[in-house]
């Protein structure tokens, strides 16, 4: 669950009471930190289709919890929820409850929601002061536009290494923060040290899942075409950063392509 810590929010989601806000989000606007939980143990405001599933090391993994103040049932495409211009289809319940795990860097740090038809934004600025971790010089993050498929990134380090959701962490340290298997993701891998070479990554559309559990029913999913999208993040937080963005679309079950390879 989302923890209060010792930095200050700005912006104009600074005050949950507003009645021009789009959403509630869990606890005080003075910024989130870690809970030291992991896996199964931490506590779940909402999530969609059901709580969230996790899998992976989940070492660093923050809840960014919250309620939509108006959910549209007829709406063409979802909100969006935007975590350091990071887009991800904001998919919630019948109430408009939504739980989606995220891992925040040292220093600056935003979260936006932006309203379905996109004419309402309601942004949010925080700092994260916890320096205990390893600052990630490179992310890889997936997210994809389907609640109800299930999407893993594979990474292959230049040495032959492969994490995936039954590896999550490797040798060198590297390995997912984050492994969310609820609706859009994320999946995010971080190293704080990439190793000299060329990285592969890869998208596999491993299969479906609703309230009754995983499936490889090849209808049951809400789009033909799936659009999945990988973020590389080069030094984030820092006057370096950059990033990279690919995008693709996912058309069967079993697909597995390799989406970006990188020579660091």
């Amino acid at each position: 669950m989302l923890e209060c810590a010792p930095a200050h929010a700005v912006g104009d989601a600074a005050n949950a009471a507003d009645s021009g806000t789009l959403a509630r989000l869990t606890g005080a606007f003075n910024g989130w930190r870690h809970s030291g939980l992991t896996n199964e143990g931490e506590q779940y405001v909402a999530g969609y289709p059901r709580p969230p599933i996790d899998r992976g090391a989940q070492r660093f993994r923050t809840l960014i919890e919250g309620q939509l103040k108006h959910v549209d049932p007829h709406a063409r495409r979802p909100p969006m929820l935007v975590v350091n211009g990071n887009p991800t289809p904001l998919y919630t319940d019948e109430q408009g409850f939504f739980a989606r795990p995220w891992a925040f860097g040292a220093g600056s740090n935003s979260i936006e929601i932006i309203s379905a038809d996109g004419a309402k934004r309601q942004r949010m600025q925080f700092y994260e002061a916890d320096r205990s971790k390893p600052q990630a010089r490179l992310r890889a993050i997936v997210t994809w536009d389907d609640p109800r498929a299930q999407v893993d990134l594979h990474v292959i380090t230049p040495s032959g290494l492969h994490a995936y959701f039954g590896n999550p962490t490797l040798e060198d340290g590297s390995g997912f923060d984050v492994d969310s298997v609820d609706g859009a993701g994320p999946g995010i891998f971080s190293s704080a040290a990439p190793e000299h070479g060329t990285w592969l990554f890869f998208f596999n559309y491993w299969g479906n899942f609703d309230s009754t559990g995983y499936n490889f029913d090849p209808s049951a999913h809400d789009r033909d075409v799936i659009t999945a999208t990988l973020t590389l993040v080069f030094n984030e937080n820092t006057p370096n950063e950059r990033r990279e963005t690919r995008v693709v679309p996912l058309r069967k079950i079993g697909d597995l392509l390799l989406v970006k390879s990188e020579r660091l």
